[in-house]
């Protein structure tokens, strides 16, 4: 059986990250403010790919397996960091994604913003 998003748990991917971290007995440098500064550091290094392409250009980019696999190592470290932050604060991800998409859905209503969105959309909610 492969090892594919459908086959794999979050639980198992968390246990990946902490083994890997607990095997070079990095916890004590896994301090949550450590942890978040170094998660954006690597969602910057995400970022560098996209960094001036079009819109088109940026979707383009599936279809090139060398750069793929270089956004894939980048979205891999910023995804492991997110676990390794999860786990030095104990949060359980699926519950905070579900609570955050319910959050998501109030503010911005299908029906409302289904193909569009602005800030003055948001501003106007929020009042």
């Amino acid at each position: 059986m492969s090892q594919s998003d459908n086959t794999t748990t979050v639980a198992e991917l968390r246990q990946l990250v902490a083994d890997f971290v607990a095997e070079r007995d990095w916890s004590q440098f896994h301090s949550p403010k450590n942890v978040s500064m170094a998660l954006a550091i690597e969602a910057a290094e995400l970022m560098e790919h996209f960094q001036w392409l079009t819109t088109e250009a940026s979707r383009g980019l599936a279809a090139e397996p060398t750069k793929l696999a270089e956004v894939g190592e980048e979205l891999a470290d910023v995804i492991g960091y997110s676990f390794a932050l999860a786990n030095e604060l104990g949060l359980d991800v699926s519950s905070a994604i579900r609570a955050k998409m319910a959050k998501n859905a109030e503010k911005y209503p299908a029906d409302q913003f289904r193909g569009r969105y602005s800030r003055e959309d948001e501003d106007t909610l929020s009042q």
